[in-house]
């Protein structure tokens, strides 16, 4: 398996992880949120959000994207984890592990030492892992 940076060509391959992860949380976007937020993925100069895909077989099977912000309580900026993604035949095989720690060398590399994300309460899948990579918080998000 290879973790890299996203490029150009991945577009749909991408869109197809994406569209899967977000049907995941019973949610859609428009194509205009689909061809912008690649946009500013592949622009790592100008962008703050950023991604990394994992590669097996010449074929995607994972993507975690991420988002470089100041913090009020910091002097460094932290990374916010906003959506990772494994495809269901390659969960359990290190992909969502390998994806995290991507993100932590990059933060590291940037200056960033606080990364952090959500996931839903009844993710327990996904939290068994998050739970080896990572510690939970007490925070409750609200939403408007």
């Amino acid at each position: 398996m290879i973790i890299r940076e996203i490029e150009k060509r991945d577009y749909d391959e991408w869109r197809a992880l994406w569209k899967s992860y977000l049907a995941f949380y019973n949610t859609t976007v428009t194509q205009d949120v689909y061809e912008l937020t690649f946009r500013r993925l592949i622009e790592r100069q100008t962008s703050h959000q950023m991604a990394f895909l994992a590669e097996k077989d010449d074929q995607l099977v994972g993507l975690v994207h991420y988002i470089r912000h100041p913090h009020n309580w910091k002097l460094e900026h932290v990374i916010y984890l906003q959506d990772l993604f494994a495809l269901p035949e390659v969960r359990g095989q290190g992909v969502g592990r390998a994806l995290i720690e991507a993100v932590y060398d990059a933060a590291d590399k940037m200056g960033c030492p606080s990364v952090y994300w959500l996931t839903q309460e009844n993710n327990e899948t996904a939290r068994r892992l998050y739970d080896r990579v990572a510690t939970v918080s007490d925070f409750i998000k609200y939403n408007r």
